[in-house]
């Protein structure tokens, strides 16, 4: 039997200069940890790749668990094949016997890193698919668009050769970025807005707003489900949850009812940034879509944004709702979000919020709460917890939905 493999390529990472190093080291402790429910995988780093040696695992289901991992351009299953001609052109038929999709058409890449194999690339791409022709069946050669791609890669170990792509999840490795804060709700926008950010490299410290008896256990169990999820896509999350009663019912006693939404996110963020500082966070991630609510128009977001200095990423700015709920559906956290239980700002919100609030209005009424004592209580009890998935790809996934 020959070695299988899995080989992964990398996508923005080969545009890296001297801190590509870093990036791939980043990679391959990121898929380390997506390959922890497979024991018997070993995971090395090759130039310009990393290498999986699959020893007996599942390739389907290793697939399914590295596929999430952001800085993976692509995935291909391999076998490895001896440095003889007869054994890559074996090797090569058996791959393409066995390939699922379509294959009435077909070429051969051959590369050859080893320049001691005798037989030039340009000699055994051709000879590969010679022998492909002469031995299956209704089949022709596309240079041009092919149905599948043969790829032979000649190393001093051995051939690597593989059959087809599967597309990874692009980006940059998670932990490549920083760090940073992202807020997060049982909706639908603020998990697909920590997936974007993960997405460019950063490692994210999530903060939930927890308002019990109002919101109760299962609404915070939704969250850390969520966050279970988005660890597919980067290692392990940490949840902050913070207890938010006292601050809301403070609000909801001493504002007037049209300016609650506008001071409750203004505490929040004022809270999320203290949270940011004493995890050295360099930005603040949240869910907002511009228009989308009250909340949400560009003079709301100027007068929440006043209370900190640390800035805040929106990914979500300019998609409509349609194509946010699109993106949770895909990652796989919109049938959690959609669980009826409710968060805090759902349970508080306003009948009538004002959509263009006023600073002077904002700073006058918050002078009637006592901000400071509110804030250093709830950061004091904030809890928080770990999340992280441990098991293979596709088990855990469907167990969390």
């Amino acid at each position: 039997m020959r070695e299988e493999y899995l080989l992964i390529r990398f996508g923005e990472l080969a545009l890296k200069g001297k801190n590509r190093k870093e990036f791939e080291r980043q990679l391959r402790e990121n898929i380390d940890h997506a390959v922890k429910g497979f024991p018997h995988c070993e995971v090395r780093r090759t130039y310009g790749r990393i290498a999986i040696n699959l020893l007996g695992e599942p390739a389907e289901e290793v697939i399914e668990a590295v596929k999430p991992v952001f800085g993976i351009s692509s995935i291909s299953y391999a076998r490895k094949a001896d440095l003889s001609e007869e054994e890559i052109q074996q090797t090569a038929y058996q791959m393409f016997s066995e390939y699922k999709g379509r294959k009435t058409t077909f070429k051969v890449e051959a590369r050859r890193s080893n320049k001691d194999f005798p037989i030039h690339s340009t000699k055994l791409a051709p000879s590969v698919g010679s022998y492909i022709l002469h031995h299956a069946e209704d089949v022709g050669v596309d240079v041009k668009n092919p149905e599948v791609t043969v790829e032979i890669d000649v190393r001093e170990q051995g051939a690597y050769v593989s059959c087809g792509r599967i597309n990874g999840a692009g980006g940059l490795p998670t932990g490549t970025g920083g760090k940073v804060v992202s807020m997060l709700s049982g909706g639908i926008d603020s998990p697909a807005a920590a997936y974007l950010a993960m997405k460019r490299g950063v490692t994210i410290e999530a903060v939930h707003f927890h308002s019990p008896p109002y919101t109760n256990e299962r609404a915070k169990q939704k969250v850390e489900d969520i966050a279970r999820v988005l660890s597919r896509f980067g290692g392990s999350i940490n949840l902050h949850v913070v207890p938010f009663t006292r601050v809301q019912e403070a609000i909801r006693r001493q504002v007037p009812d049209d300016h609650t939404m506008t001071i409750t996110r203004r505490a929040m963020l004022e809270i999320v940034t203290k949270i940011a500082e004493k995890e050295d966070a360099r930005a603040v991630v949240n869910g907002e879509s511009l228009g989308q609510v009250a909340s949400q128009t560009l003079e709301s977001m100027n007068v929440i944004n006043e209370v900190t200095s640390v800035p805040v990423l929106r990914p979500l700015i300019a998609m409509d709702k349609e194509e946010i709920i699109s993106m949770a559906k895909r990652i796989g956290t919109y049938d959690i979000s959609v669980r009826p239980y409710e968060d805090c700002c759902t349970v508080f919100q306003p009948a009538s919020p004002a959509t263009k609030p006023k600073i002077g209005l904002v700073y006058k009424y918050e002078k009637r709460l006592n901000k400071e004592e509110l804030f250093e209580e709830a950061i004091a009890e904030t809890k928080v917890i770990s999340v992280s998935n441990v098991k293979s790809g596709k088990e855990e996934f469907e167990d969390l939905l």
